[in-house]
């Protein structure tokens, strides 16, 4: 297949929101978000495709050959990370839109309609960088989480997802396209099909993911009058509790846990006052639940230890708890059988991160794949995978979803 269309595409909107590293900056209902849906709508209308917004700013592209068919959902998100790659969710958004190019010009050219129709699609804030909680699109969508509720998330400065998604234009009112099946490809942001000189990766499972929402309550005070003995630092105490979400993970086995605190906002932030508050939020993900929940209640127990040596308070409150997925041994089979096809490698693959597909897969089968990212880096302007290697994912990605308009994933078919 000819992958130069694709590869123009996606190097030249690597340009919107691009930074100085190579990396790109397209947070959920910024400037540069609506760019790059500008861009998504503007080749979907080229093609004589309907655009759909939806009332939580999921944006979608219709291929439609039958007017009463459901559809085949294939898509990610355009939205990144600050200071992000510029092939996380992206890529995925970019080659599903090439692969639904190149499935309408086969039906032109003489091959039957098939069975169902394609919707591509950008989910709204899947990175969750702007607005907490991540993966907020396709979770509405899926009926995850609560619609009216998630339009109320502010980000630091105060906006709510509802102004923000008015002030760019996509707070929609469309209907939602009925699915039958999701697809999604994207980068593995993980080392192990670089280092093992595999093309393709079939994701099988995800992995647990437990989010606590940690307030740390002092007192503020004079930073110069105020004696040692007498303060009650929330920054200091908040300090402890981010070495303790790092170190909890070596009270397991090795790379069976990972943790990390990745936000803190700090009150009042002025050089010549003590803290009187801090927010923060810790990460824990395991391949197994039970792992998380013995790191969940030794961080309980060592932070209650930290509120009481530095008399002040602690509230600790679970955020965004999300289970293992499995996904549908169907699509692995499906994945494996397109990979044997196109002459390429492929391997099963757990998911240490959240995707679209992760909440699409609890309310219809879905199929998720990956291609190799050097280094295994992620969420930062040194991400990268070779244009060789997104071609080779768009091919297989071409040839999984025309499997699926077929009806390869159905559940009448499958059972599921």
């Amino acid at each position: 297949m000819n992958s130069e269309s694709f590869l123009t595409d996606f190097h030249q909107v690597a340009a919107i929101g691009a930074t100085p590293a190579n990396g790109v900056e397209r947070q959920a209902a910024t400037p540069e978000d609506k760019e790059m849906r500008d861009w998504f709508v503007a080749f979907a209308e080229a093609r004589g495709w309907s655009v759909r917004v939806d009332s939580i700013g999921n944006l979608f592209a219709l291929v439609e050959w039958h007017p009463d068919a459901d559809y085949v959902l294939v898509g990610s998100h355009l939205d990144s990370q600050p200071r992000g790659g510029r092939f996380d969710g992206a890529y995925g958004v970019i080659a599903a839109l090439h692969a639904a190019d190149r499935l309408a010009a086969r039906v032109a050219a003489g091959e039957p309609a098939p069975k169902h129709n394609l919707a591509v699609v950008d989910w709204f804030n899947e990175e969750g960088g702007r607005f907490p909680p991540s993966i907020m699109g396709s979770s509405v969508f899926a009926g995850l989480m609560d619609e009216q509720e998630m339009l109320q998330v502010t980000d630091l400065a105060g906006v709510t997802v509802a102004d923000a998604l008015d002030a760019i234009g996509y707070r929609g009112t469309d209907e939602r396209p009925t699915p039958v099946a999701y697809a999604e490809i994207h980068i593995e942001q993980g080392p192990i099909l670089e280092r093992e000189g595999i093309e393709l990766g079939a994701v099988d499972h995800s992995w647990y993911t437990q989010k606590l929402d940690v307030e740390v309550l002092g007192e503020q005070s004079h930073t110069g009058a105020t004696a040692m003995a007498d303060r009650r630092d929330a920054l200091v105490a908040a300090s402890k509790v981010v070495v303790l979400v790092h170190d909890v993970t070596q009270d397991f086995e090795p790379e069976s846990i990972v943790s990390s605190v990745g936000q803190l906002t700090l009150e009042p932030n002025s050089p010549i006052v003590v803290p009187r508050r801090v927010h923060l939020v810790a990460d824990l993900r395991a391949n197994r639940p039970e792992i998380v929940r013995e790191a969940r209640a030794l961080l309980l127990e060592r932070i209650a230890a930290v509120a009481s040596e530095h008399d002040l308070t602690i509230d600790v409150r679970d955020f965004d708890v999300r289970p293992v997925q499995s996904f549908p041994e169907e699509g692995l089979e499906l994945s494996e059988k397109v990979a044997a096809e196109l002459g390429i490698g492929i391997r099963r693959i757990n998911t240490m991160a959240g995707h679209d597909s992760v909440a699409m897969n609890r309310i219809v089968p879905a199929l998720m794949m990956f291609i190799p990212s050097i280094d295994g880096v992620s969420h930062c302007e040194r991400e990268f995978t070779s244009d060789e290697q997104m071609s080779v994912g768009v091919d297989a990605l071409t040839e999984a979803t025309w499997e699926l308009l077929q009806g390869g994933l159905d559940r009448e078919e499958t059972g599921r």
